[in-house]
C-alpha cells in the first residue's frame, strides 16, 4: 500500500510518499481502509519532535513511520474478537498511539470507532475525532460552560478551536477568540461575540477577566493566565510550550489553593463516548466540522506545510484514494 513515511524529525520535507506493506489486525482490532484522514497538532509535534513529550516514542528518531491518526473509511477485515463491525461497514474514530493514518490502510481498535453517520462524509467524519473531543472536554465536559459565561479561547481559528467556539455558544456564552487578523472574519462565522488579534493585543493585560479560558497554544506564564480569570474562574491548557505547561502542572495547585483560580492542564483520552457525543451534535446540525482545505495523501508535506504556517481555519484534511487494493 501507499503511505506517507518519514525516518528522522524535521520539517514537512522529510515526509516522502512510499509503498509499505500494508498492516494485519489484531483479534481486537478493524483493518480500514482510509477514505480521510484529518490533520492534528499531534502530528505537527510528532513530525519536528516537539516538545520533548512528542518524542516518548522515539527519542532520536520516530518510533512509528507512518502520523496521523484521525481517519473514516470501510472495514475490510475485522479481528476475531470484533463484535459490532464487519467488512463494508463505514467507520471512524482514533487509531490509539496517534500514527499510521496518512496510509490507504490502518488498523484501529473497537473501542476508539463508531460508525459514520449518513449524513457526514468521510472528510467531515474524519475532521471530528481529536479536535472534537477537546473542545468537548474542555467546555461542555469538564469547563461546564452555563449561559451568560464568559469564555476565551486561545487559538480559537484552528482544529480544536473552531469546534470549542460553536460549543460555547451553543451553551449560551459570550465568547472571545483570540487569533491572528486573518483568522477574526472566521471567528465571527463561527459566532464568536469578540476576537482579539493576538499581534496586536494581549489578552491577560487587557484588564478584562474569563470565567472559562480554553488554551490551545500557551506560551504564556501562569501568573499572567491567573490575572485573567475571574474568581472561581478555570483555565485548561491543551497545548503549548513544554516550559509553559510544565509550570502550569508545577504552579497550578498552588495558585489554586492561594486564589481559587483554578489553572490546569485538560488531559484527553481518546475515548468513544466523546465521540459519540460531539458527533451526535454535528448531526444534528447544532455544530459543524470546518474544513479549510482538502489535500490528496500524495501531498501531506505540502499540507503539513499550510497547518504549520498558522493559516488554516479549522481543519485540514487528507483525502485517500484507494479503489485497486494491492
Amino acid at each position: 500500500m501507499k503511505a506517507i513515511v518519514y525516518s528522522r524529525y524535521g520539517p514537512p520535507e522529510v515526509l516522502h510518499l512510499s509503498e509499505v506493506e500494508r498492516p494485519v489486525p489484531k483479534d481486537d482490532e478493524v483493518l480500514i481502509k482510509v477514505h480521510a484522514v484529518s490533520i492534528n497538532g499531534a502530528d505537527r509535534e510528532g513530525l519536528i519532535g516537539r516538545p520533548l513529550y512528542a518524542r516518548i516514542g522515539g527519542l532520536l528518531r520516530p518510533g512509528n513511520p507512518i502520523l496521523g491518526s484521525d481517519i473514516a473509511g470501510r472495514v475490510e477485515l475485522a479481528g476475531k474478537d470484533i463484535r459490532e463491525f464487519g467488512p463494508g461497514d463505514e467507520v471512524f474514530g482514533e487509531i490509539p498511539g496517534y500514527h499510521g493514518g496518512f496510509a490507504e490502510y490502518a488498523c484501529a481498535p473497537e473501542r476508539t470507532l463508531r460508525r459514520k453517520p449518513a449524513g457526514l462524509s468521510f472528510e467531515q467524519a474524519a475532521a471530528i475525532p481529536q479536535a472534537g473531543a477537546i473542545a468537548l472536554r474542555g467546555i461542555r465536559v469538564e469547563g461546564q460552560v452555563q449561559p451568560g459565561q464568559q469564555v476565551l479561547i486561545n487559538g480559537a481559528g484552528g482544529s480544536a478551536g473552531s469546534f470549542a467556539v460553536q460549543l460555547a455558544k451553543l451553551a449560551g456564552a459570550e465568547v472571545t477568540g483570540v487569533d491572528h487578523a486573518g483568522k477574526l472574519d472566521f471567528l465571527r462565522s463561527l459566532g464568536a461575540d469578540q476576537v482579539i488579534d493576538y499581534t496586536r493585543q494581549d489578552f491577560t493585560k487587557s484588564g478584562r477577566q474569563y470565567d472559562l479560558i480554553l488554551d490551545v497554544i500557551a506560551h504564556r506564564s501562569a501568573f499572567a493566565y491567573r490575572r485573567a480569570l475571574m474568581p472561581g474562574g478555570t483555565y485548561f491548557a491543551v497545548g503549548g510550550s513544554a516550559a509553559t505547561l510544565f509550570q502550569i502542572l508545577l504552579l497550578g495547585p498552588w495558585i489554586r489553593r492561594r486564589t481559587g483560580k483554578n489553572i490546569r492542564l485538560l488531559m484527553v483520552s481518546q475515548n468513544r463516548k466523546d465521540l459519540i457525543a460531539i458527533t451526535e451534535l454535528c448531526e444534528a446540525g447544532q455544530i459543524r466540522p470546518v474544513i479549510d482545505r482538502l489535500y490528496p495523501l500524495s501531498e501531506v508535506p505540502e499540507a503539513m506545510r499550510y497547518v504549520a504556517g498558522g493559516d488554516a481555519k479549522g481543519k485540514v484534511v487528507i483525502t485517500v484514494v484507494n479503489d485497486n487494493p494491492k
